[in-house]
């Protein structure tokens, strides 16, 4: 009997709708603490790095010639998985300590790491790249279009100005979208400008002057092959 008397005054729709935020910020909380908590739990490093293999993806579509521009590449795992395979591999990263601790693991003859902010840096001195890629970095990017058409008209391309693009969705389940419409906190990290529909991404790209030739959906995430005109 009790328990029925509970349940009747949570599911009162009155009091539903002010437990849900509470419930929903917990659940918020409990996502992000997991995070922390398995990088701690596995010596530092995420285990989405393995379970993704998002890397992989990037690896398979270049080229054992290619020259390639990884923006945002963080503590350089990403430059370090493609150094395997392509010929050269510039690496930039805004922050300092990402840099210093990507030239201390990670450097390889074929790396060069670059601290600077990719919106405002001069791409101009750098060899001729053949395929710019961008895991997880065009959320974190206020002016993407503005950015996007940077690269195309300042980047010296050797031939097809190509862009391998991974970007969260907004969409990966409805608890997210409930939470924006709700005006909760939604994304899955506080410095995104956004989380992208498939549509949204390919209405950006195109502003760009970028066309998606082909992409998947993983772990909602979106991987697009691109190219630019």
């Amino acid at each position: 009997m009790t328990k029925k008397v509970i349940k009747k005054i949570i599911l009162n729709k009155f009091i539903a709708e002010k437990l849900q935020k509470v419930v929903l910020n917990i659940h918020t909380k409990a996502y992000n603490l997991s995070g922390t908590l398995a990088v701690a739990a596995n010596d530092g490093i995420h285990p989405k790095h393995r379970i993704m293999k998002y890397k992989e993806w990037f690896v398979d579509n270049i080229q054992t010639d290619w020259i390639v521009l990884d923006v945002g590449c963080n503590t350089g795992m990403m430059p370090e998985a493609m150094s395997q395979k392509a010929k050269f591999i510039y690496g930039i990263e805004i922050v300092q300590s990402h840099i210093n601790e990507a030239k201390i693991k990670r450097q390889k003859e074929n790396i060069e790491f670059i601290c600077a902010d990719a919106t405002t840096y001069d791409y101009t001195p750098l060899q001729t790249i053949d395929c710019v890629t961008l895991s997880n970095v065009l959320e974190h990017i206020e002016n993407r279009v503005e950015f996007l058409q940077k690269l195309i008209s300042q980047v010296k391309w050797g031939g097809k100005k190509r862009f391998l693009i991974r970007v969260p969705m907004i969409d990966r389940e409805w608890i997210t979208v409930y939470k924006k419409e709700l005006g909760l906190e939604y994304r899955l990290d506080k410095t995104h400008f956004t989380e992208y529909t498939y549509e949204q991404l390919k209405n950006e790209l195109n502003d760009a002057g970028i066309t998606i030739q082909s992409h998947h959906v993983k772990f909602g995430e979106i991987y697009a092959v691109c190219e630019a005109k």
